[in-house]
């Protein structure tokens, strides 16, 4: 067998080895234009996709739509790839399709084996992005794509790569799922631990959770009262994420309410609770404030509750409001009629185990050492996958040098 080693691989302009399409729509508010038997692909359907190749896309259109736009209709087998919004997303398509003016389409000659392509324009998605121009966003443009100089080996070496390609990742893939696995596995061990916990508790005395914190309601600020180049910090609903804060630095109050609404002021340390769209994602929406929002003024629709002057009780809170007895009990409580709505009274009697001190330390110290154990292991998964996600981009660079065994 021919030794290709350390092959030199001439480089070449993909324009002379393939065609580029442009994409486009038809117009929206022509019905029929849309639903029809051709499928119609997009940058967002691309970021969706878990494999290379796509045979079915969210939206169709009509033979109608095709014609009566820029679309373009491509055979199997081409290389689409998106050139804005963003740069980089790639697709293989196993029966003919169009797409939007957000994507083009590289339809390879007899030379030039698409999987291979495919590959290369993966591994030279850096390259791609900086080829493209723009002010409000980068596009990548079809002359620029076609001046892209791919490593142009004999087709039986391109065939060869991709197998040797193909089975590597195959096995990373199965790596990745493996650390994922693992990820998940970690992360709801401290979630389990948590519950059980919490489940031990609930045979103490339950008691209102206005009777162990101050529970604050925010206040109605108008939308002109806030403005990015005001002075003072505020809590909107934005900034209270699920078990994380989200820091933003666009609304802000003016000066001379920190007197105004001084009742509002909140310390960092508080917890803050979504009180609109309360649960996500199967969780309460709750935060602990940071040091850089300390003495932020409350908006609507949050609460606060007021225990940074006790971390014991803060942190058994918190622990608690992450629990499914909370979850369950938002879900009985909120008005879903729209968006769930959790009313500051309910929240006031939220039911509470009543426990003392030293159980609300020994629980909270607990967790903090299951945690930090927990966040080592996440952090080894994390490095792991960084790991495995820099092989895949050697492989791709030893392939394209022709350096691949």
């Amino acid at each position: 067998m021919k030794d290709f080693t350390k092959a030199f691989f001439p480089k070449i302009p993909i324009g002379d080895v393939a065609m580029v399409v442009n994409g486009g729509t038809p117009k929206s508010k022509v019905a029929e234009y849309w639903g029809g038997d051709v499928q119609w692909l997009t940058p967002k359907d691309m970021g969706r996709m878990e494999s290379r190749e796509i045979s079915k896309t969210p939206r169709t259109i009509t033979q109608a739509g095709l014609k009566g736009s820029s679309a373009r209709l491509v055979p199997a087998g081409s290389v689409i790839l998106s050139t804005r919004a963003p740069i980089g997303h790639l697709a293989i398509n196993t029966v003919p399709m169009a797409f939007n003016q957000g994507c083009r389409a590289i339809i390879t000659s007899d030379k030039l084996d698409p999987v291979y392509l495919y590959y290369f324009l993966y591994m030279s998605r850096d390259l791609l992005n900086d080829l493209g121009s723009g002010t409000t966003f980068k596009e990548l443009s079809a002359t620029n794509l076609k001046s892209v100089k791919i490593p142009f080996p004999p087709l039986e070496e391109q065939k060869r790569i991709v197998a040797v390609l193909d089975a590597a990742f195959e096995g990373l893939a199965r790596a990745r799922a493996h650390v994922e696995a693992n990820l998940q596995n970690a992360q709801e061990l401290f979630e389990s631990y948590i519950e059980n916990h919490i489940a031990n508790l609930e045979q103490h005395a339950l008691v209102p959770l206005e009777e162990l914190s101050e529970v604050v309601s925010g206040y109605s600020f108008s939308s002109g009262d806030f403005d990015s180049d005001n002075p003072i910090q505020s809590i909107k609903i934005t900034n209270v994420g699920l078990k994380q804060f989200v820091e933003t630095d666009t609304a802000k109050l003016p000066i001379e309410y920190l007197s105004e609404f001084s009742r509002f002021s909140i310390p960092h340390g508080s917890i803050v609770i979504a009180l609109t769209r309360t649960i996500i994602s199967g969780g309460l929406k709750v935060a602990i404030v940071p040091e850089s929002f300390s003495g932020a003024l409350l908006n609507q629709r949050v609460a606060a509750l007021k225990v940074s002057n006790n971390d014991t009780l803060r942190d058994f809170l918190y622990l608690f409001l992450g629990s499914s007895f909370v979850v369950k009990y938002v879900q009985e409580k909120a008005n879903t009629l729209m968006q769930p709505n959790l009313s500051i009274n309910d929240l006031k009697k939220l039911p509470v185990p009543k426990v003392c001190d030293d159980q609300q330390k020994k629980l909270v110290e607990s967790a903090t050492n299951l945690r930090k154990r927990v966040f080592d292991l996440i952090e080894q998964y994390q490095s792991t996958m960084q790991d495995l996600d820099d092989l895949r981009q050697s492989l791709l660079q030893k392939a394209f040098a022709g350096e691949l065994t």
